[in-house]
């Protein structure tokens, strides 16, 4: 009898057994399905470092193996809902709206960007000048660059985590985190002494007990970046680091080899804080100046709580022969702060392979061998402006270009006097030569803001931020000449097959707007006199957008033309 109820009761634990299998395998199944669902939040069962590779998908075990093998370390964040919304929807909206917002030209070969990280009323209209530029590119790895506000440590901090959260949902860490915490100055999440910054208590994140906190546990730098590159990017892991003391050659010599085509650098700073508005915009305007040139020693001696990535940056920019561009400057007395108080500046910078097939800049001044064709389209454009404005708009430049040298103030414009013409919003270009040589030259294809203020700002860009040459010095202001080219705002073509395409395109007239899909291109009015043939200019267009030379012939292809009227100091 005795055997029996023993045998009963065996069964009966046995049965017990497999139906809690049972029942925590089909939860976990569960929880793994509905974060497969797009847009929707993952659960922390259903994730796996190695799922984001095809070998880990085929390799990985059931989600409820995972679960039971390990428990994933997700770094919950500290500032949604103080930086930035803490809800999915309305986050998405806010950094959707800073994207519409902002007017930025396609970039080929981007390989970095700096960034600002203050709260997102704030900096995020500046920030979206960077993040819109990822918009259609295929970035496998995302290193963020971030200093340390409330941490006191050697070296630079990795993450001992598996993936972030947001708002928006998970985000894995790289596989190559792991590897460079082996490689100094970089170290695997190091103990630290940490101050708490005055919101901790308002924050969603629960606090660690006392003496756990670490470099990451509170930073905003790093965390800020990722919604962002939620809404912008498709596939992608991050690596994020944050900086406590570290010898920037260094960090640029560890980094340098983890670099490649598939992977981004996101640097993370603000610049000048908490000074008058003037003095901020005059400290800030030198400062990015130094990241543009390159200047590693004018830039030690700059105001940015990022400086130290900035730095490390900028060395690795200059191992790999990358150019820098200023994307968009403000401060936040600009944005959502008083002008009247101390203010924070914020800017938005692109790092970039430059082109080896075809110079993306107009060519030098002895090297311009302008066709027929050309002059006579320039001057049919040319009608659109009055010779009377045109000089006003070279007076106008030469003007910004000795006030921002000399004084660091952009010259002040009453609308109200202007013609009609010159407040409509266009894009142009501002050309700088000395002695026929190029000197500087910036400018944006796409309409941004009305014509004049276009003109102060391409001005001032040639003049202190093309990343290609020193800011112009008071000595040089009698030898530099001006040229503003003004640019009509591009217009769909409309063509039934590529063979109408070609039949319809003008060259050494029409500038050229590629757009396929997400990614765009275009080649300025200059560029036929290098790439005559109408297949290989189109086919040169679409290997700089991202894109198969052939992929203009396809349906989705959309092409934009515009032409370009220029205006020169020595006319009279």
């Amino acid at each position: 009898m005795n055997h029996k109820r023993w045998l009963r009761t065996l069964a009966f634990f046995l049965l017990a057994s497999v139906m809690a299998m049972a029942w925590f395998a089909v939860g976990a199944s569960s929880a793994a399905q509905q974060a497969a669902k797009p847009g929707a939040k993952p659960h922390p069962a259903a994730l796996s470092p190695a799922a984001s590779s095809p070998a880990g998908q085929a390799a990985q075990s059931s989600p409820a193996a995972q679960a039971v093998e390990r428990k994933l370390r997700v770094r919950q964040p500290a500032v949604a809902g103080l930086f930035y919304p803490a809800e999915k929807t309305a986050l998405s909206e806010m950094i959707d709206g800073f994207l519409a917002q902002a007017k930025v030209e396609p970039i080929e070969n981007m390989r970095a960007l700096i960034c600002p990280h203050a709260g997102y009323e704030y900096s995020g209209p500046t920030a979206a000048f960077a993040y819109k530029l990822l918009v259609g590119r295929d970035v496998r790895t995302v290193i963020i660059l971030a200093p340390s506000h409330y941490a006191d440590f050697q070296g630079a901090s990795i993450p001992d985590a598996d993936a972030y959260e947001t708002p928006l949902g998970f985000v894995w860490l790289s596989e190559k985190a792991k590897s460079l915490a082996k490689v100094s100055p970089f170290v695997l999440e190091p103990r630290c002494d940490v101050r708490r910054p005055q919101w901790w208590r308002h924050s969603s994140k629960l606090a660690p007990a006392t003496g756990e906190d670490t470099a990451d546990t509170w930073e905003h730098s790093a965390e800020v970046q990722v919604p962002f590159l939620q809404r912008t990017l498709k596939s992608f892991t991050i690596l994020p680091i944050i900086y406590g003391r570290v010898d920037p050659g260094q960090a640029a010599r560890a980094l340098a080899d983890q670099i490649d085509t598939s992977t981004l650098i996101v640097v993370s700073t603000d610049l000048s804080h908490y000074y008058p508005y003037d003095t901020a915009k005059e400290m800030d305007q030198r400062c990015v100046s130094a990241i543009c040139r390159m200047d590693t020693e004018d830039m030690k001696n700059e105001e940015a709580c990022g400086k130290a990535p900035v730095l490390t940056l900028i060395q690795i920019a200059k191992q790999k022969g990358w150019k820098a561009k200023l994307l968009d400057y403000r401060n936040s007395g600009d944005t959502a702060g008083d002008k009247s108080g101390g203010v924070v500046g914020y800017a938005a910078i692109a790092f970039y392979e430059p082109s080896k097939a075809i110079p993306a800049d107009p060519p030098r001044e002895d090297e311009k061998k302008t066709s027929a064709p050309l002059q006579a389209a320039t001057k049919a454009v040319q009608a659109e402006l009055t010779k009377e404005e045109g000089k006003f708009l070279v007076a106008l430049a030469k003007m910004t270009v000795r006030e921002v040298v000399t004084n660091g103030k952009l010259p002040k414009v009453d609308p109200t006097n202007l013609a009609a013409r010159l407040t409509e919003p266009k894009g142009c270009f501002v050309t700088l030569t000395e002695n026929g040589d190029l000197r500087g030259c910036i400018g944006h294809i796409f309409p941004q803001e009305p014509l004049y203020k276009a003109v102060i700002d391409t001005a001032q860009g040639a003049a202190l931020y093309d990343g290609r040459f020193s800011p112009v010095r008071p000595e040089e202001l009698n030898k530099i000449r001006v040229e503003v080219s003004v640019l009509t705002v591009p217009q769909p073509l409309d063509f039934k097959s590529p063979e109408d395409l070609l039949a319809k395109l003008q060259p050494h007239k029409d500038g050229v707007v590629l757009r396929i899909g997400a990614r765009t291109a275009t080649y300025l009015p200059q560029v036929w006199e290098q790439l005559p043939d109408k297949e290989s200019f189109l086919s040169h267009l679409s290997e700089k957008a991202g894109c198969a030379p052939g992929a203009w012939r396809e349906r989705d292809a959309e092409i934009l033309i515009y032409h370009v009227a220029a205006f020169k100091e020595s006319e009279k």
